[in-house]
């Protein structure tokens, strides 16, 4: 799988897929590989990242006080204690708007600096995504495996496809032994359909990133969620390395 990016969106079509949980912790994988990464938080009002991360508590200035001129990209940089080699800028608590030209001023100062920038826009294709979009070189699409999710997964892939955007990818998220029960989605097949992107991570449902979710502790080595999200970071490397699935997701 060639993948040639160092800029990409973390997007999806709605709420509750776990975007934001799932950029925290591939950002810490890719950084647990030797990278530096910086996770740029653009889902204003609805900040999270910051407990994520662990760094609550820890930001002074955030995505919009850069992006209105009011202080540089580098005051509101804050490393991870969590994620040694992932960086994070926070959205505001409430308020804020994404400028698509400060944003690229931003990512172009931060490239020079950084192995990787992921942009963790909000839900749907407001300001944030478009924005993101704009400066962007690929687009992982975190859906869940039910119909409504992977609809509007279709809408926003659809979307990027036809601004121009090529690496497009879909990270399966949530995935439990139940999830092609009952009919509404049969498959992993159908969920890649639906959307009309490459798959390229399958992330189960999990306790232990609940916790991690939580922001008190890392995510820990030793279980599936943790071999799924370091697969995923590899494969963004360009490394071949088989998907992590449970087999209950695909029986």
């Amino acid at each position: 799988m060639r993948v040639e990016s160092k800029i990409w969106m973390i997007a999806s079509g709605k709420g509750g897929t776990g975007k934001s949980t799932v950029a925290v912790l591939l950002g810490g994988r890719l950084a647990a590989q030797g990278k530096k990464v910086l996770l740029i938080e653009l889902d204003s009002g609805l900040r999270s990242v910051d407990i994520i991360a662990g760094v609550y508590g820890k930001t002074v200035y955030d995505i919009e006080d850069v992006l209105a001129g009011r202080c540089e990209g580098s005051k509101a940089v804050v490393e991870s204690p969590l994620y040694p080699g992932l960086s994070v800028i926070s959205a505001p608590y409430e308020g804020g708007v994404v400028r698509p030209e400060a944003l690229k001023v931003l990512v172009d100062r931060m490239t020079d600096y950084f192995d990787y920038l992921l942009l963790d826009t909000a839900a749907g294709m407001g300001d944030a995504f478009l924005a993101a979009a704009s400066v962007s070189g690929g687009a992982l699409l975190v859906q869940t495996p039910d119909p409504v999710a992977l609809r509007d997964g279709r809408i926003v892939s659809d979307a990027l496809y036809e601004g121009g955007m090529r690496q497009i990818r879909l990270v399966v998220n949530r995935l439990t032994g139940y999830s092609f029960r009952g009919g509404a989605v049969r498959d992993l097949d159908e969920c890649i359909d639906t959307v009309g992107a490459q798959l390229i991570a399958v992330i189960p449902e999990s306790r232990q990133i609940q916790q991690a979710a939580a922001g008190s502790t890392a995510l820990p080595e030793g279980n599936l969620a943790f071999t799924a999200l370091d697969r995923l970071a590899q494969r963004l490397e360009g490394k071949r390395v088989p998907l992590a699935v449970p087999r209950a997701g695909i029986g």
